[in-house]
C-alpha cells in the first residue's frame, strides 16, 4: 500500500492537541483523518452539491481502523482515500494514513450507503455520481 495507490489525497500537519496522555496521537483522530478524506472525496464526486439540491446523499454505516504504529508530534500526514467496492445504493472507501517521518501509519475502511434524508430510505447512487465515484476504484 503506497501513496500511489489512492486518488484523494490531503496533507495536514499533526497537531499538539491531537496527542493523548501517551504522547502520541489518540486513536479518535485517526477517524476524523478518515473523515476529512471522505469529505474531500463526497466533494470531489459532487456527492455535497446532489445532497443539498435533492436530498439524497451519504451516510456512514460502518467503519473500522488498523493501528500500524504510533504517530507523535511533530509530523506531517497524508490521509487518503479509494473507493473498493461499488453498489448500486452502496459503496466501500478504504483509507490510509501516512506519516512522512514514518511512512503508513494506519489503514482502514468505511461502508457507505446513499439514503434519501426525506424518507430516511436506502437509495441508488446517482448516475453521474456513480461514474465519477468508479473513476477512483482501485
Amino acid at each position: 500500500m503506497t501513496l500511489d495507490d489512492f486518488p484523494v489525497r490531503l496533507e495536514m500537519p499533526v497537531a499538539w492537541g491531537q496527542l493523548d496522555a501517551f504522547g502520541h496521537v489518540n486513536n479518535t483522530q485517526f477517524f476524523r483523518f478518515f473523515e476529512d478524506a471522505r469529505i474531500a472525496c463526497f466533494a470531489q464526486v459532487g456527492i455535497a452539491e446532489h445532497m443539498e439540491t435533492h436530498g439524497v446523499g451519504p451516510i456512514l454505516a460502518k467503519t473500522d481502523c488498523v493501528f500500524r504504529q504510533p504517530l507523535g508530534f511533530p509530523d506531517t500526514v497524508t490521509c487518503c482515500t479509494r473507493i473498493t467496492d461499488l453498489g448500486s445504493d452502496r459503496f466501500t472507501m478504504e483509507y490510509a494514513v501516512f506519516s512522512e517521518a514514518k511512512g503508513l501509519v494506519a489503514h482502514g475502511s468505511g461502508r457507505i450507503v446513499m439514503l434519501d434524508y426525506s424518507t430516511g430510505t436506502k437509495t441508488e447512487i446517482p448516475a453521474g455520481i456513480r461514474e465519477s465515484l468508479a473513476q477512483l476504484s482501485s
